[in-house]
């Protein structure tokens, strides 16, 4: 996937003008912070759990190594592939390897934001196979020709009507008088075209919520049950997931599935919570001839011992964008490549450099909902500040920020200066904003105005009130 996150500015500008997209928005408390709420109300042991949900991950990532030498070792046994990969191309060629070693035509595939990472379905396109997505949402959004707006919701930013339109324009083959105007009436339109697609696929491909080490299992969770459909009819299963899914064991997937679907759908559990070990076997009824799994490096092992560590406890949930109000605001396309929201403004850069995604970090309110909310207690305010310092010492900002901000340290290591200054600006701004209480125009700061008020200062600094505070107290003994 091509990346446009240089322009997050210019998208963001797009979005806020998107009437269509400002009303899909508009769905996301109710689909998910509400229900967040409520699930989370309802186990009283919930924020116990993200505590032992963190320590799992921590202790994970300590020992990576050998948990992912255990995993192998098990997925050997019983009798799957591992492809070990250190970069994107390594992994689509890997892919590719398996599809033609099949003679493979056609591909499904479950909702995969690795798979959107490494650009797959493109790759495979190029090389004569047909990927067909089945999650709805993903369905949906390859009609469209866009990327996912979000990592669980990939359409959350398609109206019910776009949808009529777009299945209108290419389920040619179905009656034009049929009635589309109800959602369910969508679903089962899908379904309908979906069903001889799985039966028509060669290879059957899907990412992974969990690796576990102890069984050489892969974990997907769906709510709609086309993982199962994906991942069993082929002859052949692929797997793609990154290093950092693999837990120890079948207890600890556990403990963190508790967390998972109540921080992303406000459900209890999803409604498929899918294992898989290894390929078919001759007591089974079903299932693919070949297992293969693509471990997929891309950049993780180099966030290993470093600020942005705690980034690799992420579990996909998207809790922390649909808390974030600026993703609210502008969607997921605005962020311009596979990860959007507060989780992508961290692991973007790590993936593809702070060059090409500075932007990302500096899109944030520093509000603290992500991490308030987050299942494995991620600090993103924390690894978005450390973004936006290093984006400073390569010189990657803006002049004028970086200006700005060099002003403001001389001023800041200056305390005298410092308070004389605040002292004036904001008497003056008090004085100025006396009369209505706020400003609609301000200079330096049309960026906020152009969109709400400025409440004016009550004429003097928390510093100023605190010090007098502390010379009544002195006088009063």
């Amino acid at each position: 996937m091509q990346s446009t996150s240089h322009a997050f500015k210019q998208n963001a500008h797009r979005a806020l003008h998107d009437p269509m997209l400002q009303k899909a928005m508009g769905h996301v408390r109710s689909g998910f912070i509400d229900k967040r709420v409520q699930a989370a109300a309802r186990l009283p042991e919930f924020d116990q759990l993200r505590d032992q949900a963190k320590a799992i991950k921590d202790h994970t990532l300590a020992h990576l190594d050998h948990y992912l030498e255990r995993y192998e070792a098990k997925v050997l046994e019983m009798g799957g592939k591992v492809h070990w990969c250190a970069t994107a191309e390594e992994a689509r060629e890997a892919v590719l390897s398996i599809c033609r070693s099949l003679d493979a035509r056609t591909v499904t595939k479950g909702k995969s934001m690795l798979s959107e990472e490494i650009a797959l379905n493109e790759h495979l396109e190029a090389n004569g196979i047909e990927p067909v997505e089945t999650d709805l949402g993903e369905y949906i959004i390859q009609l469209r020709k866009e990327p996912p707006s979000h990592i669980i919701a990939p359409a959350v930013h398609v109206n019910k009507e776009q949808v009529e339109a777009d299945f209108r324009r290419v389920h040619k083959n179905l009656p034009p008088e049929r009635s589309l105007s109800e959602a369910a009436q969508l679903v089962d339109e899908a379904r309908q075209v979906l069903r001889q697609r799985y039966l028509e696929a060669d290879v059957g491909i899907t990412g992974a919520n969990f690796l576990i080490a102890e069984t050489g299992t892969s974990v997907i969770v769906t709510n709609e049950g086309n993982g199962d459909l994906t991942q069993t009819l082929p002859k052949a299963h692929i797997v793609v997931a990154s290093l950092e899914k693999v837990v120890p064991t079948l207890e600890d997937c556990a403990t963190i599935l508790r967390v998972l679907a109540r921080s992303a759908t406000g459900q209890e559990f999803s409604s498929y919570t899918t294992f898989s070990t290894g390929p078919r076997r001759p007591e089974d009824p079903d299932g693919p001839e070949e297992y293969h799994v693509i471990l997929l490096d891309n950049g993780r092992s180099s966030m290993l011992g470093t600020e942005f560590q705690d980034m690799l406890r992420c579990i996909r949930c998207g809790a922390c964008m649909n808390h974030c109000p600026v993703y609210h605001a502008v969607g997921g396309h605005s962020y311009g490549w596979v990860y959007p929201g507060p989780m992508g403004a961290v692991l973007t850069p790590s993936l593809i450099g702070v060059e090409e995604a500075g932007h990302l970090p500096n899109a944030s309110t520093f509000c603290g909902r992500c991490e308030a909310v987050c299942p494995m207690r991620i600090p993103l305010p924390k690894m978005m500040r450390h973004w936006r310092e290093r984006e400073f010492e390569q010189h990657q900002a803006p002049a004028k920020a970086r200006l700005a901000i060099e002003a403001w340290a001389f001023v800041a290591k200056r305390p005298r200066l410092y308070r004389w200054a605040t002292s004036l600006l904001i008497g003056a701004l008090g004085r100025a904003g006396r009369r209505r209480g706020r400003f609609r125009e301000l200079p330096l700061a049309g960026g906020w105005t152009a969109h709400r008020d400025f409440p004016a200062p009550s004429g003097r600094s928390f510093q100023a009130r605190w010090a007098e505070q502390q010379r009544r107290g002195r006088a009063s003994r």
